[in-house]
C-alpha cells in the first residue's frame, strides 16, 4: 500500500547504536505454565553472562496475559528457578530500584509510551484480524509469527479514536523497504526488511493492554537492561523492537539470541511439554547439574 513520505517520521536504526552502560541482565518468564528445560538453558546463559560482566540479574514477571497467567504458575516459577540455582538481585519477590517487577503493575508506563507513539504519528487504529491481535500479547515463536499485515487500516485517521475504543487495536506503521540490521552477540549480523519480512504490528490491544513488543521495550529501557538474552526464535522481534526504541527515543540494549532446545522429534519445546518441565524432572530425581550436563551447549 503506497504511503506519502510526509505521513510519519523516517526511522534509521544503526546496528551499533547501543550506548555502553554498566551491565544489567534479565530473566523474563511468563507465568502461563511450568518452566521447561528450554527456559532453563536460556536463563542459565543469561545468568552466566551477567556474572561474567559483574552485573546484576533482574527477574521480571511478564504476566500481562490475563487469561493464561495464574498465581500458581508465579509461585512455581519462583520455586523452580531457585531450585535450579538461579540468583537474581532484583525481582517481584525481593524488590529493587526499578519496582514493580510484574508487568501487570506497570500499565501506566505502557500507556505513556503508547501516547508518545500516537502523538508522534507512529500508530494508527485497526479493526482487522482478531486472531493475530490475540497473538500480539505473547512473544512470537518460530512458526507462529503473525502474517504480514496488508495495511488495510493505514488510512484511518486517529482523530477522535480513543485508545480503548471497542474492537479497535493499534498498529505501529513500519517504514516499508527499510532494512533493520543489528549485531547479535552470538550469531552476528542480522537484517530484516520492514514491509517484506514483517509488517505493521499491534502495539495496543482492544482490551486496553499493550502487546508483548511494546511492553518489553518499555520495561527493558525503564529497567536499564543493557543486554537481552533470549531464544533465537525472537530474532525477527528484535527488528520490530528496534523500531520502537527509535520511535520512543529510548536507549536500546544489546541482544544475545540462544539456540532453542527441541524435543526428540526436533520440535521446539513449549510449556505443554510437561515431561520436560523442571518440576517433572525434579520429581523424577534429576538434579540441576544432571540437567545441565545434557545440554549440548551451556556456555555463553
Amino acid at each position: 500500500m503506497a504511503r506519502d513520505a510526509s505521513e510519519r517520521p523516517v526511522l534509521k536504526v544503526h546496528p551499533d547504536s547501543a550506548i555502553p552502560m554498566s551491565y544489567r541482565g534479565r530473566l523474563a518468564p511468563s507465568p502461563t505454565g511450568f518452566l521447561h528445560v528450554g527456559h532453563a538453558r536460556t536463563f542459565w546463559i543469561a545468568q552466566q553472562r551477567a556474572q561474567s560482566h559483574g552485573g546484576p540479574l533482574v527477574l521480571r514477571n511478564e504476566d500481562l496475559d490475563r487469561n493464561r497467567s495464574k498465581t500458581e504458575f508465579v509461585s512455581a516459577m519462583l520455586e523452580d528457578l531457585r531450585w535450579f540455582g538461579f540468583q537474581w538481585q532484583e525481582g517481584p519477590d525481593c524488590g529493587g530500584p526499578y519496582a514493580p517487577y510484574s508487568q501487570s503493575e506497570r500499565l501506566d508506563l505502557y500507556c505513556s509510551a503508547f501516547e508518545k507513539l500516537r502523538a508522534r504519528g507512529f500508530v494508527y487504529p485497526c479493526v482487522c484480524s482478531r486472531q493475530d491481535v490475540l497473538r500480539a500479547l505473547q512473544a512470537p515463536h518460530a512458526g507462529e509469527d503473525e502474517p504480514i499485515y496488508p495495511g488495510t487500516c493505514r488510512s484511518v485517521k486517529n482523530k477522535g479514536v480513543q485508545k480503548d475504543s471497542p474492537r479497535v487495536n493499534w498498529r505501529f506503521q513500519v517504514p516499508d523497504g527499510e532494512a533493520i540490521s543489528f549485531v547479535d552477540g552470538r550469531s552476528g549480523r542480522h537484517e530484516f526488511v520492514a514491509g517484506r519480512d514483517f509488517g505493521d504490528f499491534v502495539v495496543w490491544r482492544h482490551d486496553n493492554l499493550p502487546s508483548y513488543q511494546l511492553a518489553v521495550v518499555v520495561d527493558d529501557a525503564a529497567m536499564s537492561i543493557t543486554e537481552v538474552v533470549r531464544g533465537e526464535d525472537l530474532l525477527k522481534s528484535t527488528a520490530r523492537q528496534l523500531l520502537l526504541y527509535k520511535a520512543l527515543s529510548l536507549r536500546r540494549p544489546a541482544f544475545f539470541h540462544c539456540p532453542l532446545v527441541a524435543d526428540e522429534a526436533g520440535v521446539r519445546l513449549a510449556k505443554r511439554n510437561a515431561p520436560l518441565s523442571l518440576r517433572t524432572l525434579r520429581a523424577k530425581g534429576l538434579t540441576p547439574q544432571l540437567i545441565r550436563e545434557t545440554w549440548a551447549t551451556n556456555s555463553p
